[in-house]
């Protein structure tokens, strides 16, 4: 007895004992060894590279091309940024959904194989042994033959959410076309202000040699020199501003195209001198009526109400009979001669009585994900509405601001021109000639912020109305002008 209560007592210790000799420094190699240390994984633990897909040049695109042009950057960026490979793989997966909810309309076969060895002893009198094998091929058939809607529904569902998943490609291609032409456009813009303050800096080195000049034949004081000088810094410091936003911007304009940053490559044209700002574009109603007929993400929109309305079906449909088909055919064969048949066939109506409402629930719930979805159709019909509208006014505001900082260049422009020559013949001082500068370099700028802006309000005019279909189609009639 006593011996009995050793060993209890010794089975009781011994979890606790194992318990006791695990201790924290057994957790060391598997996470940092300090709060204030990062953890380094060890080698055989760090996660294999993942391959991805690499840079591809457009079939027929020279390999020795350097400087490229809107509609080269367009085709590069398409076949390159992994937006669209997202988008194209997302579609193809529906596609392949749309396939496995059909195989639902198919007999399923399939062949089971069981192999049994068995040995085992009784006594009825003697010793009986039993030590026999068998091998159980089984060939079954099974086949849903009728249902109130149930595969229809669901077939439904996967054909509107692959149509869903193509007219999202089309809308992510003309996103990556916006993407593309918003960075050209920012970087052209970006050099176009450089070369309009480096001619302000040439003019403001001028200006100091006139002062200087001034100043050794002493009609000038070196005040005059000072604060011209003062100007030529400023616009090198502006110049040095706009050197790095070159840059930035053309690191931007790569990443877009699904290129590294540091990629070597340059463009082949420059912001042009003169656009077509006084095209009419048509009225801005017609300009709604066809984004709503164009626009693919609205097409989306309507093809995911329509999955939701053929999921009502579907749901309901779990609540109906069914009536399914299944037979099998098997033979087993014994270690003896011996073998044995079997064969089955039935017919099966499945007639749903009580599910607890869950049925009636999920019926109810897809009919309100149905309005909801309806909802979301005709929040974004508006929304297409609103964004057309905002983006037509942005460019004939854009255009109307071109003509004015035009006109502003130009009467800068005539004053610097006057306030230059009065000052060389000493009838003005240097505050109106640097004022007079001031005026035609803040000119130039405002002349360039206006043309980006109005390339900008063109492209997004363009994608708001649907009509940034192709970089054959849609860039070629950016880079025109044609609204």
């Amino acid at each position: 007895m006593r011996w009995t209560r050793f060993r209890f007592i010794g089975a009781a210790a011994l979890p606790l004992l194992l318990f006791g000799c695990v201790h924290m420094d057994v957790l060391a190699p598997r996470t940092s060894p300090s709060p204030q240390t990062p953890f380094s994984p060890p080698p055989d633990v760090m996660p294999p590279p993942v391959e991805t897909p690499a840079f591809q040049r457009p079939p027929g695109f020279p390999e020795s091309k350097k400087l490229w042009s809107l509609a080269d950057l367009v085709d590069i960026g398409l076949f390159n940024n992994m937006q669209t490979r997202m988008a194209w793989s997302a579609a193809r997966s529906a596609a392949a959904a749309l396939g496995a909810v059909r195989g639902a309309f198919f007999p399923r076969l399939a062949v089971d194989v069981n192999a049994l060895k068995t040995k085992s002893s009784a006594v009825i009198g003697q010793i009986l042994v039993f030590d026999y094998s068998s091998l159980t091929p089984i060939a079954s058939l099974s086949w849903q033959l009728l249902d109130f809607g149930g595969r229809s529904g669901l077939t439904e569902e996967a054909r509107d959410a692959l149509a869903a998943a193509n007219w999202t490609q089309n809308s992510v291609i003309q996103n990556v076309i916006l993407l593309i032409e918003q960075n050209y456009y920012q970087y052209v813009a970006a050099k176009a202000l450089l070369a309009a303050q480096e001619t302000s800096r040439g003019e403001a080195e001028k200006n100091l040699e006139a002062a200087e000049a001034r100043r050794r034949a002493g009609v000038a004081t070196l005040a005059d020199t000072l604060q011209a000088k003062t100007v030529v810094s400023r616009i090198q410091l502006d110049i040095i501003t706009t050197q790095g936003l070159i840059q930035t911007l053309k690191g931007v304009l790569a990443d877009s195209l699904g290129m590294p940053a540091n990629a070597e490559f340059d463009i082949a044209a420059d912001l042009p001198e003169t656009l077509p700002v006084n095209d009419a574009g048509g009225s801005v109603e017609r300009r709604i009526a066809e984004a709503l007929a164009r626009r693919p993400d609205l097409a989306a929109s309507r093809a995911l109400a329509l999955k939701a309305a053929a999921h009502i079906g579907a749901v309901r449909a779990q609540g109906l009979p069914t009536l399914n088909f299944t037979g099998s055919y098997g033979r087993v064969f014994y270690s003896t001669p011996a073998q044995a048949n079997s064969f089955s066939a039935a017919l099966v109506l499945d007639i749903p009585l009580f599910r607890g409402f869950s049925v009636a629930y999920q019926a109810l719930q897809a009919e309100m994900d149905a309005e909801t979805m309806r909802a979301q159709v005709r929040k974004s019909e508006l929304d297409v509405g609103l964004q057309v509208w905002t983006s037509y006014f942005g460019v004939q505001t854009a255009a109307q601001r071109i003509r004015t900082a035009q006109d502003l260049l130009n009467l800068a422009q005539q004053s610097y021109d006057v306030a230059s020559g009065s000052y060389k013949e000493g009838v003005s001082s240097i505050l109106d000639l640097l004022a007079a500068q001031s005026a035609l370099e803040n000119g130039r700028v405002q002349l360039v912020q206006a043309k980006a802006q109005w390339l900008l309000s063109l492209v997004q005019f363009a994608r708001d109305s649907g009509m940034l279909d192709s970089p054959g189609g849609a860039t070629a009639r950016t880079e025109k002008g044609e609204r």
